[in-house]
This record gives C-alpha cells, sequence and structure tokens, in this order.
C-alpha cells in the first residue's frame, strides 16, 4: 500500500487487541518492524488524533479507533529522540568493578536490534568511562523503556559473571515500587503464576497448564500507601522474569497506572492520565564481585512519579 500522504483506518473487531506496532508491520502496510517503530518514533502514527510515542509502540489497538498513518508530515524527517549526555547520568554507585545508574524513564537500557540509532542508558556509560579512559562497560541486568529505576553495570567480564550468577542464584534483592489500580486485598502476600514469552507478541501470557515452555514467576508484595482509587505497592522479586511485575498485577486485578499492554479488567480501571507505567526499580541489594561485602543501593523516584503521587493524594483528600 502507498503510504506516500496519509492513510486513515478505521481498527476492525478482528484487529483489536494487537499491538500498534505489529498492526503497523503488516505487509500490507509498513511491512516491518523496525519500519513500524522508525514512524512511531519520527512523529508519524496517530490515534484518534493523538500523536503517539515510542512509549506507546506495545499499546493494544481498540476497536473502532481512527489510526492515521502520516509519512509525509512536515518536520517529521528526524527521530524525536531528546539528545542524552554522559554528563544526564544519576550515577548511584561507582568503583572500579561496578557501576550502578538510576534510569529515567524513556531510556533504552541497551539498543534494540529494530532501533539501532535510539539513544540507551548503555550508551551514556560507554560515553562516561570513555571519558575517564577506562574499558567498555557490561550491562549486568537491564529493566524496560518506560521503567524507572536502578540499572547494575559491571567494568569486566569476571565482574559481570559474578554478578550475574548472583541473580541465577536469587541471591540479590531486587525491590520495585508500582502504583496501581485499586487496592489489593489482601494488602499483602505473593504473586504465582506460570508465564510463558510470546515471540510474535513480544509479550508475556500466562500459559497453560501443560505448555513445557512456561517459567515460574513469583514476587511478594505490600500496600504502602493508599489513595482513593489508586494504591503504592512495594514488589520484592523472587524470580525475575520479563515484564514480571507489569503482568503480574495485571493478572491479579490492579493494573499499573499507565500500563498499555497487560490490562485484562473489563470493563478497564477509570482512567488516571499517566504517560508511562507507574513503575520504579528502587532498591538493589547484593555482594560486591570483589570483597562480598553488602551494597545497597536506593534509587530517588522520578519527577513523574511525584507528580503523579501528589496528584493522587490531592484526589484522595479532596474524597
Amino acid at each position: 500500500m502507498n503510504f506516500d500522504k496519509s492513510q486513515t483506518f478505521v481498527i476492525s473487531e478482528s484487529d483489536a487487541g494487537l499491538r500498534l506496532d505489529k498492526w503497523l508491520a503488516a505487509p500490507e502496510r509498513l511491512g516491518s518492524r523496525s519500519r513500524a517503530l522508525a514512524a512511531i518514533d519520527h512523529g508519524k502514527i496517530f490515534l484518534d488524533d493523538k500523536e503517539q510515542s515510542a512509549a506507546d509502540s506495545g499499546r493494544r489497538l481498540v476497536a473502532g479507533e481512527s489510526l492515521r498513518i502520516w509519512i509525509d508530515r512536515p518536520g517529521s524527517s528526524q527521530r524525536r529522540y531528546s539528545e542524552r549526555h554522559a554528563s544526564d547520568l544519576h550515577i548511584l554507585y561507582e568503583d572500579s568493578c561496578l557501576l550502578v545508574i538510576n534510569k529515567p524513564p524513556g531510556l533504552l537500557s541497551v539498543p534494540l536490534a529494530a532501533q539501532p540509532e535510539a539513544p540507551s542508558l548503555l550508551d551514556m556509560v560507554r560515553k562516561h568511562l570513555r571519558s575517564k579512559g577506562k574499558m567498555e562497560p557490561l550491562v549486568v541486568h537491564r529493566i524496560d523503556r518506560d521503567t524507572s529505576g536502578i540499572v547494575l553495570f559491571a567494568k569486566s567480564s569476571g565482574h559481570q559473571k559474578t554478578l550475574k550468577d548472583q541473580f541465577e542464584r536469587r541471591e540479590i534483592e531486587r525491590t520495585y515500587l508500582a502504583i496501581v489500580h485499586g487496592i489489593p486485598s489482601p494488602q499483602s502476600g505473593t504473586w504465582q503464576d506460570r508465564l510463558v514469552w510470546d515471540k510474535d507478541e513480544l509479550l508475556q501470557k500466562l500459559a497453560e497448564r501443560n505448555d513445557r515452555m512456561a517459567k515460574e514467576a513469583s514476587c511478594r508484595y505490600k500496600v504502602i500507601e493508599k489513595y482513593s482509587n489508586a494504591s503504592m505497592l512495594e514488589v520484592s522479586l523472587i524470580t525475575g522474569k520479563r515484564n514480571q511485575i507489569r503482568i503480574q498485577a495485571g493478572l491479579h486485578g490492579h493494573p499499573i497506572i499507565g500500563e498499555k499492554m497487560y490490562v485484562y479488567s473489563s470493563p478497564p480501571p477509570n482512567a488516571i492520565d499517566f504517560s508511562r507505567q507507574a513503575l520504579h526499580a528502587f532498591k538493589l541489594k547484593f555482594k560486591h564481585p570483589v570483597d562480598s561485602r553488602v551494597i545497597d543501593i536506593e534509587a530517588p523516584l522520578p519527577e513523574d512519579l511525584n507528580s503523579l503521587i501528589a496528584k493522587l493524594k490531592r484526589v484522595t483528600t479532596k474524597g
């Protein structure tokens, strides 16, 4: 199909529920996921007249929505990435062996094959170390683009392996803060599910009983603050599956505010205006790879989450 100018579609019932990037990547549309992501990043995709951004690439389409592909949109020839500099890094801890960063929301932990030009935290850390004449950084773990908080890097392959082994043995304590719709009951407990990664849809799904590809996923949660229609949870990972907290919160009836993929409520929870999933990697506790001393790191909340919390508190007070 020719998209030299502009085409507008109405999402059909049969296409409802598809990811935006997957719908765009179909052969009869843009033809590949890389083209789909580029179009989104260039500001060429609109849903109900609202420009979509990289944060919306995984959102689920709704029947009846109007989707516009505007390839020749004026001023959209360049990707809409904000410039990231090594000086922008929020370093929480650094020594000769490792580096702990507080990642801002909207930034990839590492580059994606489909978006090689997109800024990533790895690129920023690389620039930081090169400015000091040091070696290449190595990722120990990562978090989602629109999740903020702690990411750990090693400065040698040996230290990377030692730290990754701690993850594998479940010796590292990982604690997140999540702001969710509603208030879970009971207000503390454990979520346990069997999940399977869908390579086509690029998301986690609840596994069928006999699915041999299924992996156990478990975490402990506790309500630490309540609002009129939402709550803040402290979530401690037991396992560490991709998108784990996001899907488990949704499966257990309390999707994360701003979540676009893992929302299963019918009807959906009352909308709370927030541009990304309200999830923050808050604490990381591990043993130093050289002398085994305990490193206990906390990452302060970013401005957008502090603003959301203040808004929820105002609504609660008025109620």
